[in-house]
């Protein structure tokens, strides 16, 4: 099996990331573990504006299966800069599904970064994760 060589991700898009992880640490340092996902979701988009990036929450990812395109398929949770997937959760253990759901996300819409981003941890850092396609 040949290894598929990626890019170095561009500069633009890891100045998004540092905005994405700095939006999380302080939405985790002002509201701590144990609320909502829905409530981490508004005040993290809040946090991404306030760092001047645009997003979109709840998008709906179309699957075309069979030349059919079905709109109703997918939805991730923020899509930001329409460059980079952030999918929020707010559990206990973090299900791989969602590790492989963040991977589909960024293969079906063609991004390169995603996070899955957990904030029912006691250290923030522990509960974000990055992928790279």
């Amino acid at each position: 099996m040949v290894e598929k060589k990626y890019e170095p991700l561009s500069e633009e898009i890891e100045i998004i990331a540092k905005k994405v992880v700095d939006s999380a640490f302080t939405v985790h340092k002002n509201l701590g573990p144990g609320l909502l996902e829905k409530v981490y979701e508004i005040c993290f988009c809040y946090e991404l504006e306030k760092r001047g990036l645009l997003y979109s929450r709840q998008v709906d990812i179309p699957i075309v299966y069979d030349n059919i395109t079905f709109q109703e398929g997918l939805r991730l949770d923020v899509l930001i800069e329409d460059k980079v997937i952030c999918e929020i959760k707010a559990v206990d253990l973090i299900n791989p599904v969602w590790e492989a759901q963040v991977l589909s996300h960024l293969k079906l819409t063609n991004k390169r970064l995603g996070f899955l981003i957990n904030f029912n941890v006691v250290n923030i850092g522990s509960g974000i994760k990055r992928f790279i396609l």
